[in-house]
């Protein structure tokens, strides 16, 4: 059942309720969404990019599907969350314009990104490759070296160097060449793994062009839209990749941790089993017992159905955070147009108090997305291993954080834009980013 938020009353409601907000307007963005999040007040969160946020009345409304399940474990989970699910992929299939049943959730972008790799079946003849560009999230690039370390020789990778700033036609073309020289080498690409929105640094890259490229070379394409969906425009239908996966507890303010799996219909019976394996898979040797009563009729679907016990109360939120994105942020347009915009300009307006730049191209397609990337003015000598110590400084000694990180010889700080942040927050980043290279510039991080 689809609800919406209430201003009047300031609680969450069935839409059977309440059609539309009553007084007709919306929380101007800014510091005075602040009400509707439970930040302490003392603290400036300038890191969305990394574990999001979800307002109080998504929380609220977790809580009560965790109270259901633990009023009546057996007839909540059983025969009630897997029609709540499917309401849930529903709303977020209507966001990504995809087929219900080409999209299930997984907890997190990790784990989805690992569900693809480890179902791919590695050919014999050992000329198998996994292609990705050196900016490849963490996690995920540890991933594929698991994938290789494991693969007892019959799949390599190979890394697209990039460095930043560049043209989008400059990725292509070291993809391109990356394609060509895998080729040469008598190896076969299999599949490339590529970001939406990159981590670190956090650059929007040609993803359209590069799931193109993929498809016209025969090399499935894996999309890892971890900062996506709510922070970008998504449409699964026009961009038609080989696979998809974005966070929902990020950018699309639904509780941790939730992510959505997107597999089109023809590539399905590559992906054999959800990780971990569980009811719902279907052996080639022999049938087994599966005790959930309500199966779903697509075998892609029943096998994320119920992957183990665990709580999925914040799968079931999807459909509640789009609602109240909606009614009460103004939906998607809005708030894509806001944290665009205040990343821009926020972070120029950060970049003036250091007196750097901000990292773009001259096209400024890298930076159409909603976080920013500020120099620090710092000689690469004093910018040294201080990374960490600068991050952990921000925690203890000015209530934020704000990842701090290493690329092309110079240290950047990532700001992430959002609707309870406006102009003034990213000035006193600048700030305190100030002040704490000058505290270097003294010293302070000499022990480190």
């Amino acid at each position: 059942m689809m609800g919406t938020y209430d201003q009047g009353s300031d609680s969450f409601t069935d839409t059977n309720d309440i059609s539309q907000r009553q007084d007709g307007r919306l929380t101007p963005f800014g510091q005075r969404m602040l009400q509707h999040f439970e930040f302490d007040p003392g603290y400036r969160n300038l890191n969305h990019g990394s574990f999001g946020a979800s307002p109080r009345e998504i929380r609220n409304k977790m809580r009560q599907y965790q109270n259901l399940a633990e009023a009546k474990p057996d007839q909540f989970i059983r025969y009630e969350v897997p029609d709540i699910l499917n309401e849930s992929r529903e709303a977020v299939a209507k966001l990504l314009n995809a087929p219900t049943d080409t999209v299930v959730f997984v907890s997190n972008a990790t784990i989805g990104v690992n569900t693809i790799l480890r179902n791919i079946v590695w050919n014999d003849d050992c000329k198998d490759e996994i292609l990705s560009f050196n900016t490849i999230y963490g996690a995920c690039g540890k991933t594929i070296d698991y994938i290789v370390d494991s693969g007892l020789g019959r799949v390599s990778s190979r890394e697209i160097l990039i460095t930043y700033p560049l043209e989008d036609d400059e990725v292509i073309t070291a993809l391109k060449d990356a394609i060509s020289k895998s080729k040469s080498d008598g190896k076969r690409a299999r599949i490339c793994v590529f970001d939406t929105v990159s981590s670190l640094p956090a650059v929007r890259l040609p993803f359209e062009e590069i799931t193109k490229v993929c498809r016209e070379e025969g090399i499935l394409s894996l999309v890892d839209g971890a900062q996506g969906l709510g922070m970008i425009d998504i449409d699964l239908e026009a961009l038609d990749p080989d696979f998809f996966v974005s966070n929902c507890h990020k950018w699309l303010h639904v509780p941790r941790s939730s992510a959505v799996l997107y597999v089109p219909l023809r590539n399905q019976a590559l992906i054999s089993s959800s990780l971990p394996t569980s009811h719902g898979y279907v052996s080639k040797a022999r049938e087994r017992f599966n005790p959930l009563p309500k199966q779903h009729k697509s075998v892609f679907v029943n096998n994320f159905q119920f992957v183990g016990t665990l709580d999925t109360s914040p799968y079931l939120c999807v459909k509640d955070a789009i609602t109240w994105r909606e009614q009460v942020l103004g939906g998607e347009a809005r708030i894509l147009e806001y944290i665009h915009t205040l990343a821009r300009e926020g972070g120029k307006k950060a970049a003036q108090v250091l007196g750097t730049e901000v990292l773009n191209n001259k096209s400024g397609s890298m930076a159409r997305c909603a976080t920013t990337n500020v120099a620090l003015p710092l000689e690469p000598k004093e910018a040294a291993n201080i990374a960490q110590w600068m991050e952990e400084k921000m925690v203890s000694d000015y209530n934020t954080f704000i990842p701090v990180f290493r690329h092309n010889s110079r240290l950047w700080a990532r700001i992430s834009a959002q609707v309870y942040l406006d102009i003034e927050d990213f000035e006193w980043a600048g700030k305190i980013l100030l002040e704490l290279c000058e505290r270097v510039k003294r010293g302070e991080a000499k022990n480190v």
